[in-house]
């Protein structure tokens, strides 16, 4: 960016990047410990983002040991014994008392059984986002919609003291500079048109890197999703109900929503897949509808009556959005390997309580809950104790930002690149390290141009940044499975599809231009509650 235009500027204690789940139980955490509280969201806070439009299930189990032990032992294996029980019960203790919260607080509508007793594991997309925005206002948090961060700001100790963003109801660009940030902007799924994560498009990520951050699990995110062909519809909860055909009726033997998705992508690539939910009786179909309404407004708007018609589905990356990989998390308020950076939420790696294997909802809601509050109240107590930082700050953004030579690439053509390796089911989903290979030396090609000729001002300064965080995205993703020689969790090799026991570890991934990955050894794990790494 070369603009010598004078620019607005703010000073906040903490600052979060992002206004999902995550960004906004940050900001209620941080507000609620003391905190000035600035809110930067892409979209418009409460309306934007994965959950904002549908209903979600949450990771919520009562305390009883019993049901908590079932429930961290169910996904364990999974997700291929990369989880940490100390985490797992932590996430179920914090995502307990913020619905408790939820419920007396903002006053959120919990269905109730006969007994009269609170069912708290679902939840509305639009009417919980809503409350959280109406909360966080009234903690006087300042919100900036519509406001896409560009870039961190650094100290010259490299304590990350702020960001640069673009306010795109002006055009112009705002530097807030604040003692603390959070990052809670979400994962990637690459543009794909799953339903609400257009605007995932891994900027997080690639901001934290750029700071000097490192990633975890970046391999476990190669999610796909079903929907009706030509929607964005990816709620799959009630494909477990469904069974699959072929066009000629009969059916589509070992594919299924849960341990069956690879038959289905096998079978996209040469023909077409349908499916039904008949395997649900009268009074599930009556629960399914009631449970989550907007579902059955797609097939209603396509005069498709699910439960008796066969549809045509397809298959859509969400990338790390369903996935598991992310920021490494250092400590126990989910800080970062970068003084003054926290992540939560999406753009962390969810390593620590789903292992390699995770999904829509459940898991990642509860996450989202639990990290957004520890990340806003360490966020909160780091700022206490800095202070806010001095003028003489550092912009650290680079590709799409300050090209190294002329400009000469636009947006849309490296999206474009970048989708065209990331998008399709042999190369992503089916891995083999035939296909895995060319697919990482063409992006390495794209991040080339990218950092060479990719700039842009205005409103599409942000689109040029969200095209490069998709290519990093890409590049660590395929350099880190390419790195795990086995199959483990989501990620699943052709090439190498037994899990190896010398491979029972976590794998860090990082670099803008040259990429690396490499097992994280015990002296930098997160092996206990405030273990700080070194």
């Amino acid at each position: 960016m070369t603009s010598t235009e004078p620019e607005q500027t703010l000073s906040t204690d903490v600052l979060v990047i992002g206004g999902g789940p995550a960004g906004t139980w940050a900001a209620i955490k941080a507000a609620q410990a003391g905190a000035d509280v600035v809110l930067a969201d892409k979209g418009y806070t409460g309306a934007s983002g994965a959950t904002a439009s549908v209903g979600t299930g949450i990771w919520y189990v009562d305390d009883v040991p019993e049901l908590r032990e079932a429930a961290m032992a169910s996904r364990e294996a999974l997700g291929g014994f990369l989880a940490d029980r100390d985490w797992m019960a932590r996430v179920l203790d914090e995502t307990h008392a913020r619905m408790d919260e939820l419920a007396r607080v903002q006053r959120y509508p919990f269905p109730v059984d006969a007994q009269g007793r609170q069912l708290r594991g679902d939840l509305q997309g639009p009417e919980y986002m809503r409350r959280q925005r109406t909360r966080v206002q009234r903690l006087g948090v300042r919100i900036l919609d519509h406001t896409p961060a560009l870039e961190l700001l650094t100290d010259a100790d490299g304590v990350v003291s702020g960001a640069r963003a673009l306010d795109r109801t002006t055009g112009e660009t705002v530097r807030i500079e604040a003692a603390a940030v959070v990052l809670a902007a979400g994962g990637c799924a690459f543009q794909s048109k799953t339903l609400g994560c257009d605007v995932n498009t891994g900027d997080g990520a690639l901001l934290a890197v750029e700071a000097g951050a490192r990633l975890s699990g970046m391999e476990f995110s190669n999610a796909y999703a079903i929907a009706p062909k030509g929607t964005s519809l990816t709620k799959t909860a009630y494909y477990s109900w469904a069974t699959f055909y072929r066009a000629d009726g009969s059916v589509l033997e070992g594919a299924a929503s849960k341990g069956g998705r690879s038959v289905i992508a096998r079978t996209l690539l040469t023909e077409p897949v349908y499916a039904r939910f008949d395997r649900a009786g009268p009074d599930e179909q009556r629960a399914m509808r009631k449970g989550q309404p907007n579902t059955f407004l797609v097939f209603d708007r396509l005069g498709i009556d699910p439960f008796t018609d066969l549809f045509e589905v397809t298959l859509l990356a969400e990338g790390t959005v369903r996935g598991t990989g992310g920021v490494r998390i250092a400590d126990h308020d989910c800080s970062t390997d970068v003084p003054g950076l926290y992540a939560a939420g999406d753009t962390a790696t969810r390593e620590l309580i789903c292992g390699g294997f995770t999904g829509g909802g459940s898991h990642n809601a509860a996450w989202a809950v639990s990290s957004g509050s520890w990340a806003g109240r360490g966020a909160a107590v780091f700022a206490n104790r800095r202070g806010r930082p001095g003028s003489r700050l550092r912009s650290v953004g680079t590709a799409g930002l300050r090209p190294t030579g002329s400009v000469n690439v636009g947006h849309g053509e490296v999206v474009a690149a970048v989708q065209r390796e990331v998008l399709p089911y042999d190369r992503n989903y089916l891995r083999h390290a035939d296909r895995l290979e060319p697919a990482l030396r063409s992006l390495h090609g794209t991040w080339s141009a990218v950092r060479e000729g990719l700039g842009a001002s205005g409103e599409e300064l942000f689109r040029a940044r969200e095209a490069a965080a998709m290519v990093a995205h890409g590049r660590w993703m395929y350099h880190a499975a390419l790195q795990r020689t086995e199959s483990r969790g989501m990620h699943k090799r052709a090439d190498r599809p037994t899990q190896d026991p010398a491979q029972h570890h976590r794998l860090l991934t990082g670099g803008l231009d040259q990429v690396w990955s490499r097992p994280e050894t015990p002296s930098r794990s997160l092996d206990t509650i405030g273990g700080r790494a070194a």
